[in-house]
């Protein structure tokens, strides 16, 4: 049970890692969109000797779709799920059973119940801070964004990670995406229920394209591409499935990330997903973890040592 507890406690950490290298913003965005790189839209299909009225048609059904895909976020503020979580880190995949915990705008917590019988361990996201909890060896990392050296490098941004779990678009360095940030976007609109609408984002090294149904406008999956130099380079990808009613929304209950970065030692390529089995919307549990002072502080770096051995 130890070595078991163990392993699921570095893939959890490897997890951060990954997460934070491929997912990574800096600098908060300016109302002006300053840092994004804003590129002129185009439809399959489409010519360039379309009229001016065509071209003014073709921008609004472009917002309009992106208004639908907005429009698709779940009401709920809270969203609780038994889980099954299986990670494969190349070498060794592990399969544990959990639970997934999300609070709008203040958590994101997965934790892990290996055999189902106590809890080995629980990964925790707040606006300020992750926290790493190993319930087995009695040890925890706690940091803020910006204290590790490739979460600075990289600079994780909350709301972007919300984003990847709650099935939705997002804008780096912003809270949420409103109408006017929506501009932002570039649209690429095909014709088909076959095939996929493409909503792509360009934002300093990291560029971000997200595929959606083009009737329901559901987002099927996103890929995320941070492109520094070659040693940094990493991408991730999100897909989405099996979408189930929460409230008068949808919501996926499979999503699977899978990662790919050098930046970390054996995470060349990983993936993670967690299969959802009983959404609910229950709000009676505590937004934060607190930890018991008979545990020990390690540090980010003391953990992602021992990850060589995976």
């Amino acid at each position: 049970m130890r070595k078991y507890g163990k392993f699921t406690i570095l893939c959890v950490a490897l997890t951060i890692a990954a997460l934070t290298t491929s997912c990574g913003t800096k600098k908060a965005v300016t109302n002006d969109g300053a840092d994004i790189r804003k590129t002129t839209t185009t439809a399959a299909g489409n010519s360039h000797g379309k009229n001016a009225k065509s071209e003014r048609a073709m921008e609004t059904a472009k917002m309009d779709f992106l208004r639908k895909v907005t429009d698709n976020a779940a009401y709920a503020r809270n969203i609780v799920s038994k889980i099954k979580f299986t990670m494969n880190t190349g070498s060794k995949e592990i399969t544990v059973a959990g639970s997934l915990h999300m609070r709008k705008d203040e958590v994101i917590r997965i934790q892990l119940t290996p055999f189902g019988i106590m809890e080995a361990g629980r990964l925790e996201f707040t606006k300020d801070y992750v926290l790493l909890v190993d319930r087995i060896h009695k040890e925890y990392v706690k940091t803020s964004y910006d204290s590790v050296d490739f979460l600075q490098r990289n600079g994780l941004d909350f709301y972007a990670l919300q984003a990847l779990f709650w099935n939705q678009l997002f804008v780096p360095g912003t809270q949420k995406t409103t109408d006017s940030s929506l501009k932002n976007f570039n649209v690429t609109l095909n014709v088909g229920a076959s095939n996929s609408n493409h909503v792509a984002l360009a934002y300093n090294k990291m560029s971000y394209e997200w595929t959606a149904d083009p009737n329901t406008a559901l987002i099927n999956s996103v890929k995320a591409n941070y492109n520094a130099n070659k040693s940094d380079a990493a991408s991730v990808t999100c897909r989405y499935s099996n979408f189930k009613p929460l409230g008068t929304k949808k919501f996926p209950t499979d999503i699977l990330l899978t990662m790919s970065t050098k930046a970390v030692r054996n995470a060349n390529k990983m993936s993670l997903r967690l299969q959802l089995n009983s959404l609910d919307t229950d709000d009676k549990w505590e937004a934060k973890t607190t930890v018991s002072s008979k545990y020990k502080q390690v540090s980010v770096e003391d953990i992602m040592n021992q990850l060589g051995g995976l």
